[in-house]
């Protein structure tokens, strides 16, 4: 089985002699993997060959079945289909060569990641053999709170939490058949001092600090956003934070002209609508230059969210400019990020 990440383009291409057409169907869908054709595609392309190459791109068709919505509490299995960031594909390939139909070609459980590749990592990006679904190795957590690692379920078997260097637990990570389960969030539940991971294949390890931020002067606030690899990554916001109010407004003119008079007390440019959008602006006080590739994916995740007010709420970032910062030209490395509520102050959902 493959993997798709639908957040970058898909291709599926075909070059075979004398190709004149082909058709593609595609089956997208949760749940365990299909062993054969169920013939009952969401989409049929068809294309006319060119130079005898057809080229499908399908990323975008699968990607409208995630929804990927957090809720604040980590998926564990078995995951609703509303918080998976996962789906099946089947794709069926006919080939016309020469005006006749071939025998249609199946590929089945081709697995889709809510994520992306970048430039350099070229075409059809997969990540196939990466287990530990985070860029970074340090990881900086709020002292009172719990660390959570998401990993692939079907490649990484075990996770040891340690701290200074003994081990505090041991936690097993089977593996899922559901694609909605195929990522398990590994959390330290009860908060238990750990300043070390080890997530194992069997074969081999990965190694991640995990460092606790004690001086909290001010209210830190996490962020969850769905990183590069399509997994669900929270992020502290340890330093000063600053509220906005932006509001917004319609208006008309109204005729007050009552028997020839009118009253003072009466606006004649009176408000149509009126509401609001609030904004956050969040520092981060000090981070490792480690750090920088997990803001740039914070920047370019297109779902995100953050925990406030007792409430885990959807929010925009408003910063469109993002600075990476190196220990030798900025010594302490701090990030300031602009959000915005995801929704309007003024409740007006009908």
């Amino acid at each position: 089985m493959g993997k798709i990440n639908v957040r970058s383009p898909y291709f599926v291409n075909l070059a075979t002699t004398n190709l004149t057409s082909a058709k593609l169907e595609i089956d997208i869908y949760t749940g365990e993997a299909n062993t054969d054709w169920q013939d009952a595609p969401q989409y049929t392309l068809i294309s006319t060959a060119i130079d005898a190459k057809v080229n499908f791109e399908i990323a975008e068709l699968i990607k409208d079945y995630i929804t990927a919505l957090f809720d604040g509490s980590f998926p564990t299995p078995s995951v609703t289909i509303s918080e998976a960031t996962t789906i099946y594909v089947d794709y069926r390939v006919t080939e016309t060569i020469n005006t006749t139909p071939q025998t249609p070609v199946d590929v089945l459980g081709e697995r889709a990641f809510y994520g992306y590749g970048y430039f350099e990592d070229g075409v059809n990006p997969s990540f196939d053999n990466i287990y530990y679904l985070q860029t970074n190795n340090t990881i900086i957590k709020n002292k009172n709170e719990t660390v959570t690692i998401p990993v692939d379920n079907t490649i990484a078997t075990s996770l040891v939490w340690k701290y200074q260097g003994a081990t505090v637990s041991t936690v097993s990570i089977p593996a899922q058949d559901n694609i909605q389960d195929q990522i398990t969030y590994v959390t330290n539940t009860g908060n238990f001092d750990v300043d070390e991971a080890e997530i194992s294949t069997g074969i081999k390890t990965t190694t991640v600090n995990i460092e606790s931020y004690e001086k909290c002067k001010y209210t830190p606030y996490k962020l969850t956003f769905i990183n590069k690899y399509g997994a669900y990554q929270e992020i502290w916001m340890f330093a000063n934070s600053k509220l906005i109010l932006n509001t917004t407004e319609e208006k008309y003119k109204s005729n007050i002209l009552t028997n020839g008079t009118y009253n003072t007390n009466d606006p004649q440019i009176k408000l149509l609508t009126k509401n609001g959008n609030q904004r956050l602006t969040l520092n981060s006080d000090f981070y490792p230059e480690s750090s920088n590739e997990v803001f740039e994916q914070l920047f370019l995740s297109e779902k995100v969210w953050i925990y406030y007010g007792g409430q885990t709420l959807a929010v925009n970032i408003e910063s469109k400019t993002f600075e990476y910062k190196t220990s030798v030209t900025d010594s302490l490395i701090n990030y300031t990020i602009d959000v915005s509520f995801a929704f309007d102050t003024i409740n007006n959902i009908r």
